[in-house]
C-alpha cells in the first residue's frame, strides 16, 4: 500500500502540493491528471523517492519494487537488449551471485542459485526482453545496437522497455506514449492491460488512458482529489458539479478498494 500523509512540497519557493493525503492499495490503476505545472510529475517523483516532502510523509512497504522510466542515460557502448535486461533487477542480482559462487568454486551455492533462477524463469528473460523491444518498434537487428548509436526518441523507447522489464509491484509512467508511433501505443496499451501490479499513469492522451484506469487522481491548486472510474467518468463528474464539486472524503484523504490483493506490511 502507498500512503501519503499531510504532504507539503515546495519547489522554487512555490507550494506545489499542499496538505495532500492519498492512500492507494495494490493492483489499482490510477490515472494522474491536471494541467501543465499542476504538480503531477512532482507527485510521481515523491512516490519514487526522487523528491522529499517539506512536511508530511510518503510511506511504502520496505520491499516494494518500483519501476519508472529513466529520464536520461550516458551514451555508452552497452548493448540495447542488455540495457533492457538490466530492468530485471532480481535477474541481475542472481546472475552476479552466480558469478561469485563460480569464482569461489562453491558448487552447493551454484546449485541453489540455479534453482532460484529457475523459479523466476530467468532463462526466458532474453526472449521477454526481445518481445518488449519488438512491441515498442525495435527491429531484431537493433537488439545488438549500442546505446550511443540510438537517437533521442529511440533511447526513450529503450528506457520504457527497461521499465516494463522490471518485476515491479508499482509502475510509475509519466507520458509514456511520447516518442511512440500508433502501433507501439496500441501494443503498450495491451501490455498494461495485462499488468498485475499497481499503476500510476500520467497521460494527456484520453484515448490511451480511458480503457486502462479505474481511478483518477486529479492534481489542481496544490491538492489531489481522487475519483472513481476512468477519465470519461471523471470528466462527466466535473462537468456536472463544476467548481462546486466536493472531494471524495473530507480533507483530501482517499482510499482505494483492495482489488483482492495487498502489499506486505511496512
Amino acid at each position: 500500500m502507498l500512503k501519503i500523509e499531510k504532504v507539503n512540497l515546495l519547489r522554487g519557493g512555490r507550494m506545489v502540493l499542499r496538505d495532500v493525503n492519498l492512500e492507494i492499495y495494490a493492483r489499482s490503476m490510477v490515472g494522474v491528471t491536471g494541467s501543465n505545472g499542476a504538480g503531477k510529475s512532482s507527485l510521481i517523483q515523491l512516490i519514487a523517492g526522487e523528491l522529499h516532502p517539506d512536511s508530511g510523509s510518503v510511506v511504502l512497504p520496505k520491499d516494494v519494487r518500483i519501476a519508472q522510466v529513466a529520464q536520461e542515460f550516458a551514451a555508452t557502448d552497452r548493448i540495447a537488449i542488455e540495457y533492457v535486461l538490466d530492468g530485471d533487477r532480481e535477474l541481475r542480482r542472481l546472475q552476479w551471485e552466480l558469478q561469485q559462487a563460480e569464482s569461489a568454486g562453491d558448487g552447493h551455492r551454484q546449485a541453489l542459485i540455479h534453482g532460484k533462477l529457475g523459479d523466476i524463469d530467468a532463462y526466458a528473460a532474453p526472449a521477454r526482453a526481445a518481445q518488449i523491444m519488438r512491441g515498442l518498434g525495435f527491429q531484431r537487428a537493433e537488439e545488438g545496437a549500442s546505446l550511443a548509436s540510438l537517437s533521442g526518441g529511440w533511447r526513450m523507447r529503450l528506457h520504457l522497455a527497461q521499465a516494463l522489464m522490471c518485476r515491479a509491484d508499482l509502475l510509475l509512467l509519466d507520458e509514456p506514449t511520447n516518442h511512440l508511433d500508433l502501433d507501439a501505443v496500441i501494443w503498450l496499451e495491451g501490455w498494461l492491460r495485462g499488468y498485475e501490479g499497481t499503476l500510476l499513469l500520467i497521460s494527456h492522451d484520453r484515448e490511451f488512458i480511458d480503457p486502462l484506469v479505474n481511478h483518477i487522481a486529479h492534481v489542481e491548486g496544490g491538492s489531489v482529489q481522487l475519483y472513481a472510474g476512468n477519465y470519461s467518468s471523471f470528466e462527466q463528474h466535473r462537468l456536472s458539479r463544476s467548481r462546486s464539486v466536493r472531494p471524495v472524503t473530507e480533507s483530501n484523504s482517499v482510499k482505494l478498494p483492495t482489488c483482492g490483493a495487498s502489499w506486505s506490511a511496512f
